[in-house]
C-alpha cells in the first residue's frame, strides 16, 4: 500500500496526526527532500527504508514502489500534494500496476504562510475569494491562466513557485489590473525555524526580497486583504443576524 502525505509547510509538528502516524509504521519512506523538513523523518522507525526522491526520476520512485508493493510506503510530498505535488502522474502509474495507494492531506504553504501573519484571507468587503497559482517560468500555465487575467479578479492571491521572478511578477500583476500600492506579503520557508516574512508593496517587492536574500521556496501574497484593515464586520456574529442556531438579539 502507497500512502502519499503531505509534509505540510515545513515545521514538524505540524502534519497532521494521521500522517505522522503512518510515517511512524512505514517500511518504507520516500521523501521529497529539497522542500520537506528532514525532521520529519524522525517519526520513522529504525529499520524503515529512506529515498530521497529529489535525486530521483519518476520511473525510479514508481520502481520502489513496485519492487516493495508488499510493504507499506509513505510518499512524503511538501505542503499539501494536491497542490503542485505531480501525484496524479504517480497515481496513474500505480492504478497501471495494480497497487492501492490513499491520500493524507496537509498544510499548503499559503496557510502557513497566513498563520505566520495572523492573516485571514477572506475579509467582508475586501474579498472573499483566495486564487492560488504560480506565475509562468520553465514550464507554461494553461491559456486563459496568466497572472494578468487571475489579477483583473482584485481578489486574494497566492502566487507560488515565484519567487525568483518577482521583478516580472509585479509588473504583470500591475497589468492586470492591481494598483502599484497594493499591499504583498512575502514568506520564505512559512513555519520552518529559518521563516523570512516580509510586507511590503508590489511597487517595492523585489527590491525588498532583493534586501531580504529571498529568492526562492517563498510564497507571494498579494490583494487588499493583505493590509488586514478597512474590511466589514462578519455578518454571521451580528446581533441583528439570525441563525440556525441563534435567535436576533
Amino acid at each position: 500500500m502507497v500512502h502519499f502525505v503531505g509534509a505540510g509547510t515545513g515545521a514538524p509538528d505540524l502534519i497532521t496526526v494521521r500522517g505522522m502516524r503512518l510515517l511512524e509504521k512505514a517500511d518504507i519512506i520516500i521523501y521529497a527532500g529539497s522542500l520537506v523538513n528532514p525532521e520529519l523523518l524522525e517519526y520513522a522507525k529504525l529499520d524503515c527504508k529512506v529515498y530521497n526522491s529529489a535525486l530521483m526520476t519518476l520511473d525510479e520512485v514508481i520502481a520502489v514502489m513496485e519492487n516493495e508493493r508488499d510493504a507499506d510506503i509513505v510518499r512524503l510530498h511538501t505542503g499539501e500534494p494536491s497542490i503542485y505535488g505531480a501525484v496524479r502522474e504517480q497515481m496513474d502509474r500505480l492504478d497501471e500496476l495494480g497497487i492501492e495507494y490513499d491520500s493524507t492531506p496537509g498544510v499548503s504553504a499559503c496557510f502557513g504562510a497566513a498563520a505566520s501573519l495572523n492573516m485571514e484571507y477572506t475579509l467582508p468587503g475586501i474579498s472573499q475569494t483566495l486564487i492560488i497559482t504560480r506565475l509562468e517560468g520553465k514550464t507554461p500555465v494553461p491559456t486563459g491562466e496568466s497572472i494578468e487575467s487571475l489579477a483583473s479578479h482584485q481578489a486574494s492571491m497566492a502566487i507560488y513557485l515565484s519567487a525568483g521572478m518577482l521583478e516580472a511578477l509585479a509588473e504583470k500583476l500591475i497589468a492586470g489590473g492591481y494598483n502599484e500600492d497594493t499591499p504583498v506579503a512575502l514568506v520564505y520557508k512559512a513555519t520552518w525555524p529559518e521563516e523570512k516574512k516580509l510586507v511590503c508593496t508590489l511597487k517595492t517587492l523585489a527590491a525588498e526580497a532583493n534586501k531580504a536574500g529571498i529568492a526562492k521556496t517563498a510564497v507571494v501574497l498579494v490583494g487588499a486583504a493583505v493590509a488586514q484593515s478597512g474590511y466589514e464586520k462578519s455578518r454571521l456574529y451580528a446581533a441583528d443576524f439570525e441563525t440556525e442556531f441563534r435567535r436576533i438579539k
